[in-house]
């Protein structure tokens, strides 16, 4: 008579480092795994901001503006021996910074926009699914950077302005106006166009846009010869963007009624806050 087969102990799938030594392809990765932190989302947009050959252009080209528009507009004053009487020497600066917004609007719009243009976006939120994370990384990283150099640049214009023009010294407040303050208003036009960029999610349509922006106020109220448009001719001249930036430079060109110091800030501190939460909305909402 046969002995009946021991029962067999039901089958248990080895550990994951057993079934790699038992060679059944099984692998413990050495790296920890952990959630994503918005620390790594600003790590991985300034990789990006930086490897990329559109921040170096318009960067670049920001930075030749203000140095050679700055100094310029020194030396041409210093040899026709103009005086500048009452104008702040500093405000020889306007010109180059009006120009490299047009620059940092360009960086802004591409910073965001260009990914929805090659569906690079989707790799973008496939490795962080947090859109707001995505889109506060990418605001913070631009800001900052625009920020820097911006007030690196108007510093040294501002220096070599000072340095070879005779004229009444800058007080500590205009010094901190047109360097700082100035700075802090291109940098956050930046990321009105970043928003406008997020919203659009085309390129050349939000750039147009922002420039139109920019600079449709101003060039409505020229052309505005009516008597009865006056009071509106009044306001778009007041609130365009070129005048806003000029007031960090002379509080003299503003009328009563205007913006004065540091008020054209807060104002486009509100406009970019609306359109930025657009833009959360928009993100939060849409497919890529």
């Amino acid at each position: 008579m046969t002995t009946p087969p021991a029962p067999q102990a039901p089958y248990q799938q080895p550990a994951p480092q057993q079934a790699y030594q038992q060679g059944q392809g099984f692998y413990v990765s050495p790296i920890p795994l952990r959630p994503a932190t918005f620390g790594d989302a600003v790590a991985s947009e300034w990789t990006k901001i930086r490897s990329v050959r559109s921040t170096m252009w318009t960067l670049g080209v920001m930075t030749a503006l203000l140095l050679v528009i700055g100094v310029l507009a020194a030396v041409t004053v210093s040899a026709s021996d103009a005086d500048l009487g009452e104008t702040p020497v500093l405000s020889l600066g306007f010109f180059g910074v009006l120009l490299g917004t047009i620059c940092v609007i360009t960086l802004g719009v591409m910073t965001i926009a260009s990914e929805y243009g090659t569906g690079m976006i989707r790799t973008t939120l496939t490795a962080c699914p947090s859109r707001g994370r995505v889109l506060g990384a990418k605001a913070l990283v631009f800001f900052l950077l625009t920020f820097v150099i911006t007030t690196v640049m108007t510093s040294v214009v501002a220096l070599i302005q000072s340095s070879m023009l005779d004229a009444v010294s800058p007080t500590s407040g205009e010094w901190l106006r047109a360097t700082v303050g100035v700075s802090l208003y291109v940098a956050t036009l930046g990321l009105l166009a970043l928003a406008v960029g997020a919203l659009i999610r085309h390129s050349a349509g939000a750039i147009t846009i922002m420039i139109g922006v920019v600079l449709l106020p101003l060039v409505l109220a020229i052309f505005m010869f009516a008597s009865s448009l006056a009071t509106v001719q009044e306001k778009l001249l007041e609130y365009s963007i070129p005048n806003q930036l000029s007031v960090f430079y002379d509080n003299s060109v503003t009328s009563s009624g205007g913006p004065s110091g540091w008020q054209p800030l807060w104002i486009l501190l509100v406009v970019t806050a609306v359109a930025m939460g657009g833009a959360y909305l928009s993100m939060n909402q849409r497919d890529v």
